[in-house]
């Protein structure tokens, strides 16, 4: 090569690094999986925006994360809540179902933040001698807020846990949640971590259902000697950071490939005992930069 295209090429580096800079994005922001944003479900910072919520969600943007799903307004309008993360450069897609009012006080909210998505997480019986016609009943339910979602422009979405794949006489009330829904009114947000938790393959399930999944959990736990199927705090497998757990994250994102989710989010579950929550999630942010 001779030396003025040498010249040249050092040239154009610099100048893309310089305008990467410039823009307050470096250049490795722009690698990630399945070529979208790195998501974050604020949920892991909650205690952190309690104590300074603009501070927090500039922080957040920092670290490179542009999408934001909200579980709750932490005391704010959804009007303030929209300000914040405008002043910090995110984005919210997706709102979880938390207020009293439930979904009918959630929609405006979410109409406001410009999310398209409300989930629904774990509001379903959890009593030992629970069977799969009450998940039957809680399928019906999830179509009638896919209904309302639906009328107001939005989609909703049932968030899992692991206590949904505890084994019942016929199956598991996951699977009954996935046939008995209506898969126009409802779609589902994979939390990775928890379905792993209670034995089972995030990605055999993205395989078996592509056009299910709108939006992904990603979350890592420390293994356990047999699978968890409940939230108990004596029975709840250990969280860790990406990539410092057990789950392996690169065939569940090949099969994300080749379905229908739109958008990921990690999601780390407290407490954060080996370091705090804003440093555990850059940890979590440069795992899923290193696989892209």
């Amino acid at each position: 090569m001779d030396a003025s295209r040498r010249q040249f090429l050092a040239q154009i580096g610099k100048t893309a690094a310089a305008g990467a800079l410039l823009a307050g994005e470096p250049l490795r922001l722009f690698a990630n999986p399945l070529g979208k944003p790195i998501g974050l479900q604020l949920y892991t910072v909650g205690q952190q925006l309690k104590d300074d919520f603009d501070g927090t969600l500039k922080k957040v943007a920092a670290l490179g994360y542009r999408v934001v799903e909200t579980a709750g307004l932490f005391g704010k309008t959804p009007a303030e809540v929209k300000k914040s993360l405008d002043d910090a450069g995110l984005k919210c897609l997706s709102m979880h179902i938390w207020s009293p009012g439930g979904i009918q006080e959630t929609v405006p909210y979410a109409k406001e933040l410009g999310a398209k998505y409300v989930v629904s997480s774990g509001n379903l019986p959890r009593r030992d001698d629970v069977t799969l016609d009450d998940y039957k009943a809680f399928a019906d339910h999830c179509n009638e807020l896919g209904k309302q979602a639906k009328s107001a422009g939005l989609q909703f979405a049932y968030h899992n846990h692991n206590f949904e794949f505890k084994p019942l006489k016929g199956g598991t009330g996951y699977d009954e949640l996935i046939k008995s829904t209506d898969p126009e009114l409802v779609k589902f947000e994979l939390d990775c971590g928890w379905m792993a938790a209670a034995g089972h393959n995030p990605a055999d399930y993205l395989s078996k259902f592509p056009d299910r999944y709108g939006m992904l959990h990603i979350k890592d736990f420390k293994p356990t000697p047999q699978p968890s199927y409940s939230l108990a705090k004596d029975e709840r497998p250990a969280p860790a950071e990406l990539g410092r757990g057990h789950i392996d994250y690169k065939p569940i994102f090949a099969a994300a490939a080749k379905s229908q989710v739109e958008q990921y989010f990690v999601e780390q579950e407290p407490p954060f005992t080996e370091m705090p929550a804003l440093e555990a999630i850059k940890v979590d942010y440069d795992y899923l930069h290193r696989m892209s």
